[in-house]
């Protein structure tokens, strides 16, 4: 199975091709410089190549690339299937005169993930929004927006959360949730009570682990963590390459991608020290369905 047939599209086909483009001319001895020269192309493009910042790839490069630096053949293979999946095009490309760059980058590694771990403390997370939660947060954020725009951008989420209750490999969630986001209205009275009702539902998933941060609980580790998410990406079949996890940290004007593994260590042990904190599955589904009637008997 490729990545285009779990319909992941061009964001993580294009990292990987990016990684093995740098690591095979560092492994050639070739600089930036000499390479882009002798691929006649601008030492920027290469490089752009390499950080997967380009939206189109030509496979007669990676080719050229691969004799110059010395590939494999059945590496070579490889990377040339990278570019050419790249080139295909899913639903979020559509999308994306609405979505700011660093979004249309997330969208395409939820797409690829196999997990996904996530603290979110004030908001409910964008996979486990409701239609008409998500449309009361759209409303407050572009109030002059026309009505068809907002459409399109609630599309956004629904197409998102079709990764949790898809029949081929669904995405696993493993969700830590502030108290606070139970609290914070958004929408009104009936918005939050079928909110809630609808993580209470969602948690009974076996792919879905909802758990609430009790107020209570305070700063577990002694800091106040800012919502963070970690992608997992699995094991890749025999032969194919493997994506890192990830770690993204957004926000208001451009988001953060963190690979090191040190990094998503420290996020993994953070999220773990809620998790220990917050209620369990069962009490935390029990306080979601309390709440609710407290919006709405």
């Amino acid at each position: 199975m490729t990545l285009s047939d779990l319909g992941v599209g061009s964001t993580v086909p294009l990292r990987q091709l990016g990684r093995l483009m740098l690591e095979w001319r560092n492994r050639s001895g070739l600089s930036q410089a000499r390479a882009a020269e002798l691929l006649e192309m601008g030492a920027t493009s290469l490089a752009r190549l390499e950080k997967a910042e380009i939206t189109r790839v030509r496979t007669g490069v990676i080719k050229e690339a691969c004799g110059i630096y010395g590939v494999p053949e059945d590496i070579a293979e490889g990377m040339v299937r990278l570019a050419q999946q790249a080139k295909v095009k899913n639903w979020w490309h559509s999308y994306r005169d609405l979505m700011p760059k660093h979004l249309d980058v997330y969208v395409g590694l939820e797409a690829a993930a196999a997990g996904c771990v996530t603290y979110q403390p004030e908001l409910i997370p964008g996979l486990l929004q409701t239609e008409e939660y998500d449309r009361a947060l759209l409303c407050a954020r572009w109030p002059n927006e026309p009505a068809e725009e907002r459409d399109r951008r609630t599309q956004i989420k629904q197409h998102r959360q079709v990764a949790i209750t898809r029949k081929n490999r669904p995405l696993d969630v493993d969700v830590v949730i502030g108290e606070a986001a139970l609290r914070r209205p958004v929408g009104g009275p009936m918005v939050m009570a079928r909110q809630l009702r609808h993580l209470a539902d969602t948690s009974t998933r076996d792919n879905v682990s909802i758990r609430v941060l009790p107020l209570r609980a305070g700063f577990p580790g002694g800091v106040s963590m800012l919502p963070f998410v970690i992608l997992d990406f699995g094991t890749p079949p025999p032969g194919a390459p493997t994506e890192p996890l990830v770690v993204y940290l957004e926000g208001m004007v451009g988001s953060m991608y963190l690979e090191d593994q040190d990094d998503v260590r420290i996020y993994y042990s953070a999220h773990e020290t809620l998790r220990q904190a917050a209620l369990d599955e069962a009490a935390s589904r029990n306080l979601l369905r309390r709440i609710a009637r407290e919006y709405a008997p």
